[in-house]
């Protein structure tokens, strides 16, 4: 399956799924990354990490960790 950290700079994609639990999903729900919501990528930080994307209005920046427990479709 595809994650969040394989998406490309500027290319968009709808989030499936959260691979997580706890405290994690509890955040990146209300950081609004729902399924069913388009996420664009935006930019790479010059190492890589963070990565910065586009949702509901609003800029948000996630560790690679994080994206990867991010199912999408693109």
């Amino acid at each position: 399956m595809k994650t969040l950290k394989d998406v490309q700079i500027g290319e968009t994609a709808t989030v499936i799924k959260l691979n997580s639990v706890g405290a994690t999903r509890r955040r990146l729900l209300d950081m609004g990354l729902t399924k069913g919501v388009l996420v664009t990528v935006r930019k790479y930080a010059p190492l890589g990490d963070p990565i910065e994307i586009s949702l509901r209005g609003y800029e948000l920046s996630l560790r690679k960790s994080e994206a990867e427990l991010i199912e999408v479709k693109e």
